[in-house]
C-alpha cells in the first residue's frame, strides 16, 4: 500500500496534539478514545477534504506523545515558544523540515478532558510540496472509553488504516 503525503501530514498532526511541555505544562488529555477531525482553514473548493483519525490513549501514551514531540522539536526547531494567554494556549515555532523552514503559530483552547481545537498556521521557506503556507484546524473530543479490542497508541485513520504509534516510536511493528 502506497502511503499518501497527506497521510503522513495527518500522522504527524494527529502526534502534535500532544505538543511539547515548554515552559508551561501541556494539559494531559483524558485517557480513552478520542476522536480528532483535520483539514485546512481555508474551506475553498482546493481545499483538501478534511480527515478524521480516532486514537485510543491512556496516561503513559500521552505522556510518551507528548515527549516524542519535545524530542522532534529539540532536534528540528531552532525556536519553540508556548506561552499561557488566559484559557488559551499560544505556540509559536520555527523548524527546519529537509530543506525547508517551517514557521508556525498555533492557538488552542479548551479544557483536554472532553475537547479542545487548535488552529494552526504555517509558512514555508522554500515552499514545500509546491505550497509556501498551509492553514490547519483540528478539533478533537473524547467520545468514550477505547473500543474493545484497542490498546493504547492505537489510531484508526479516515480510510480505515490502523497503526500504533507507541510501537512505532519503539520501531517495533503493530502487533
Amino acid at each position: 500500500m502506497k502511503i499518501r503525503p497527506s497521510a503522513i501530514a495527518l500522522f504527524m498532526l494527529a502526534c502534535s496534539t500532544a505538543l511539547p511541555a515548554l515552559a508551561i505544562d501541556y494539559p494531559a488529555r483524558k485517557p480513552g478514545l478520542w476522536e480528532m477531525k483535520m483539514g485546512d482553514s481555508a474551506g475553498g473548493a482546493s481545499s483538501a477534504p478534511a480527515q478524521t483519525v480516532q486514537q485510543c490513549i491512556d496516561a503513559a501514551t500521552d505522556q510518551a506523545l507528548r515527549d516524542m514531540g519535545q524530542g522532534m522539536g529539540k532536534d528540528a526547531c531552532s525556536k519553540q515558544e508556548m506561552r499561557r494567554e488566559g484559557s488559551t494556549l499560544v505556540i509559536d515555532s520555527v523548524c527546519k523540515m529537509g530543506t525547508t523552514t517551517a514557521t508556525s503559530h498555533a492557538v488552542v483552547t479548551g479544557d483536554f478532558g472532553s475537547s479542545y481545537r487548535m488552529e494552526s498556521s504555517s509558512t514555508y521557506k522554500p515552499p514545500m510540496m509546491g505550497k509556501s503556507g498551509a492553514s490547519f484546524v483540528m478539533e478533537a473530543k473524547w467520545v468514550g472509553p477505547c473500543k474493545a479490542g484497542q490498546k493504547p497508541g492505537d489510531m484508526i485513520m479516515g480510510n480505515g488504516m490502523k497503526m500504533n504509534v507507541v510501537d512505532m516510536m519503539k520501531g517495533q511493528p503493530k502487533k
